[in-house]
Formats: C-alpha cells, sequence, structure tokens
C-alpha cells in the first residue's frame, strides 16, 4: 500500500496483522492502464463454471454458487451476459413464490437496523431471507463502501439469511435490471422473503415499487419527513409506513407523527386497490413493533391481495413495465454510443450554444442522423443489453 492510500490511523510498523486498508479508486486502478503488465498467476486456474452448474447450485440453495451467479450477472463483460441470461432462464420456472418487500426512508432513519431486526425475527420463525441492500457508488471513484454485512452483523450469522450489498453503479437508486435478476435468482435459491433497501436518495422510489409486493417508508419523528414525503410523492407509493426509533422519551413523539401521517393519508389515494395504507410505529433497537407490522399488516396484505387478485395482475405489471423499461434504457444507450452521434454531437452542441440552431431543429438532427446509423442485431457481441 502506498503512501498516498495509507489512512491515518494505519500504526508505523504496519504488518499483515493489521487488516485494514484502502482500495484504489477506479481512476487509479492498474486494471485501467491497459499496457500494465498483469500480476503472474499462481497455482491452477479454478475450472470455469458451466451454465448447468450455476443452475443446479442455486436450485439446492448453495449460498456461494448463488454469490457467484449474482456476480455474474453484474458483470459488464459482453462474454458474461449470454451465460447470465441461460442461467435466469432455466430458473424462472423456479421464481416467484416469495414476498416482496420493498424498504425506504431518508438516510438515519434506521432502515439496515429495521431490516436486521425483521430478518433476524423472520429467520428464527423458519423463513428463509434474502437483503438486497444497495449501496450509492461514488461519483469520484466509483467505488462503494458494501457495508450492509458489517452493520447487520446478527442477521448475517444467521443460517437462513443472505445478505447482498450490491453498488448503486450511479444508477438513480440503483436499481436497474441487475437488481431484478438478482431478485429472481433468490427466488430459485429457495427464499421465501426478500427484503429490498434502497439507497434513500429520495428520488428512486418508483423503481424500487415496480419490483415488490409491499412498499414500506420508514420515517423518523421531527424531521420534517411529513412534508418532505409529500413533495417527493413517496406517500403515495406506500402500502405502509413505519415511524421507527419509537423507544424512550422518542416514543411520545412517535405516536404524534404517527398521527399526522395517519391524517395525511386520509386525503391521499392508497398505492394498492382495496388496502388502507396506514402508519405503524416500532422500535428496530428493541424489536417492539417490529413482527407486529410483519404478522398484522404485511401478511395481512399479502392474503388480501392474493385473494382479491391484485398481487397476480401487480406481477404481470411489473413484469411488461422491466421489459419496456429495458428497451428504453437498451435505446439510450444504443444512441449514446452511436457512431455518427458521437461524431456529430460537439457541432451540434456548439451550433445550440451561438444560436446558430434551436433545440427542437437539433433534436431533429441528431435523431435523423441516428436512424441513418447501421445498428447490429440486439443480442451481438457489439450489441449487447449491459446495463
Amino acid at each position: 500500500m502506498t503512501e498516498r492510500y495509507k489512512p491515518s490511523w494505519v500504526p508505523e510498523a504496519d504488518d499483515d496483522k493489521f487488516a485494514c486498508r484502502v482500495m484504489r479508486g477506479l481512476n487509479d486502478s492498474p486494471l485501467r492502464n491497459t499496457t500494465s503488465t498483469p500480476p503472474q498467476q499462481t497455482g491452477k486456474r479454478p475450472a470455469k463454471l458451466t451454465v448447468d452448474d450455476y443452475v443446479e447450485g442455486i436450485l439446492s440453495g448453495n449460498r456461494m454458487m448463488l454469490s457467484r451467479a449474482i456476480t455474474l450477472i453484474e458483470s459488464n463483460a459482453a462474454a458474461h451476459f449470454e451465460m447470465a441470461q441461460q442461467v435466469i432462464q432455466k430458473v424462472l420456472p423456479y421464481t416467484g413464490k416469495a414476498t416482496r418487500i420493498g424498504i425506504t426512508g431518508v438516510p438515519g432513519a434506521g432502515k439496515s437496523t429495521f431490516i436486521e431486526c425483521l430478518g433476524t425475527k423472520l429467520c428464527q420463525e423458519g423463513h428463509k431471507v434474502a437483503v438486497l441492500a444497495v449501496d450509492p457508488s461514488s461519483t469520484v471513484t466509483g467505488g462503494s463502501i458494501l457495508g450492509d454485512k458489517t452493520r447487520m452483523f446478527t442477521l448475517s450469522r444467521q443460517e437462513n439469511a443472505f445478505i447482498r450489498p450490491s453498488p448503486s453503479g450511479g444508477t438513480l437508486g440503483g436499481l436497474t435490471r441487475k437488481s431484478r435478476e438478482t431478485l429472481l435468482l433468490c427466488e430459485a435459491a429457495g427464499y421465501d422473503t426478500i427484503l429490498v433497501e434502497t439507497v434513500g436518495v429520495g428520488q428512486s422510489e418508483t423503481t424500487v415499487r415496480s419490483m415488490v409486493d409491499f412498499f414500506l417508508l420508514v420515517v423518523l419523528t421531527g424531521a420534517g419527513d411529513e412534508l418532505q414525503g409529500m413533495k417527493k410523492g413517496v406517500i403515495e407509493l406506500s402500502d405502509g409506513i413505519v415511524v421507527n426509533k419509537a423507544d424512550g422519551d422518542n416514543k411520545p413523539k412517535a405516536l404524534i407523527t404517527k398521527s399526522e401521517y395517519n391524517r395525511i393519508l386520509h386525503f391521499l389515494r392508497p398505492a394498492t386497490e382495496g388496502w388502507i395504507t396506514k402508519a405503524y410505529t416500532c422500535s428496530a433497537y428493541t424489536g417492539e413493533g417490529v413482527m407486529e407490522l410483519w404478522h398484522d399488516v404485511i401478511e395481512k396484505f399479502i392474503e388480501q391481495c392474493q385473494a382479491n387478485g391484485v398481487l397476480q395482475e401487480r406481477r404481470k405489471q411489473q413484469t411488461m413495465s422491466w421489459v419496456y423499461s429495458m428497451v428504453e434504457e437498451h435505446l439510450h444507450n444504443l444512441f449514446y454510443r452511436a457512431p455518427r452521434i458521437i461524431a456529430c454531437k460537439d457541432s451540434v452542441e456548439n451550433q445550440v450554444l451561438q444560436g446558430e440552431l434551436t433545440p427542437t431543429l437539433a433534436v431533429q438532427q441528431l435523431i435523423n442522423t441516428f436512424i441513418e446509423e447501421k445498428l447490429e442485431p440486439i443480442g451481438s457481441k457489439n450489441n449487447p443489453i449491459l446495463k
């Protein structure tokens, strides 16, 4: 480790017993230097896994194989894309049986603590719980802390739990194709409860809503979350609101906040047909109210929505929404990667900035240029769906 990346808390006599290290950022990574000589490989290279190896491992509940399959999906290498899709296609018949819960809230609301408390208690009741936690990626280095396994210490020790922190990759909310496919793999591996934690930036809730059954908003007392929630529209997407940290001296304030949210919800249209969204209180620290929220609210919601067909219809709509969102994303990528667009973009931008071309005419010119571009078939080596 060079002096530049040596943290101030590392002792002078640093040796192998000191495990703390600071990873290099993307811009400084030697992997970005294509001229550098790769490190010497020692020992035998591990055997390359086949599609059947991945599928067999996932269906048998092998957590190591599940992790490797998720890594395959998250890879941006074109060579991995086809194999990843084959794996998903083969496990698809074994998906769709889990309860999918989306959990969002402002930073500091205690989402991770709540998830750990709920997940641990569910594991103790015999459930298999998978936690998909999206960590925000740095806009400078592109890296993520991925610290949820550290924060969820108790849950990570449960045999029936699987925690997968994933970098958002700079996308809004961090929930893209890869997150949805990761969810499917966890279901195929036998996890009956999927908890999806968002970044909590306040702008990605619609993406989370489009991939879960029940959407829970975790809030605090006295933080102005009521007004912020209305402004962002997040309350209108929620099937339940829970005021966390309702313990000790803060409990009376939490009850007041709960009443305020219920008053707001009275004037809003419920997010799910036939279901009345309400606010509740809990303490993820003491565990009070957490399992009551699960049994009396979430389980009742799933039972009701399965009975009236709302859940099945929501799943169908989510699947088709996923299809067309990927179409839009792929068209976006095709446009900005098209050689003709890259060649003329700067010129068009300069004409717009200098007043020589109106924005509308600029759009028309760019689109016409894109239409003239010779595109390769979707799914080819040079035109895969990677993002």
